[in-house]
């Protein structure tokens, strides 16, 4: 298998913190970048970035494990989740969870064999007024019945 620090994505990664002169401070910055180029933080993309703006691998693997959009592993192309705070909870968003994971075939919190989707259920999305709420990547879907499901599915890239 190849080396993500092979992948030409790692130059855009260097390109970007050599820009904004990464340091210490601009952690979580460079955190997102790195998730929103390769998807997930692999352990070597940690050893990489702690020599390139010169924080200790300890303290990125503390940042990377405490916010929940950070993930370690590779995820889906189309990352489905659920928001599971009260207000979705009580209009139905396990029914939803369900539903997903029924026709996907998979648990929230795994990604397909195909890497083609990821459940996940999170804590709140800050849209109660559209509970319950389910997001595809960046699309987000408001009022969403278990009857929405198989169309939310359809939607989505392949």
């Amino acid at each position: 298998m190849c080396s993500l620090l092979e992948n030409p994505k790692i130059q855009e990664l260097d390109a970007f913190i050599d820009e904004i002169h990464a340091k210490e401070s601009d952690l979580i910055e460079v955190l997102h970048k790195t998730q929103n180029l390769f998807g997930y933080i692999a352990e070597e993309l940690v050893d990489h970035i702690a020599e390139k703006i010169g924080v200790p691998k300890a303290k990125i693997f503390g940042v990377v494990s405490f916010y929940s959009y950070f993930t370690t592993e590779p995820r889906g192309k189309n990352v489905i989740n659920v928001c599971m705070g009260t207000a979705c909870f009580v209009r139905g968003a396990d029914k939803i969870l369900r539903e997903f994971e029924s026709q996907l075939r998979i648990k929230s919190g795994e990604t397909s064999i195909d890497k083609l989707f990821t459940i996940d259920a999170l804590r709140c999305v800050g849209a109660c007024g559209l509970a319950p709420v389910v997001m595809v990547n960046d699309k987000v879907y408001g009022r969403v019945e278990a009857a929405d499901v198989q169309k939310i599915i359809s939607e989505c890239e392949v």
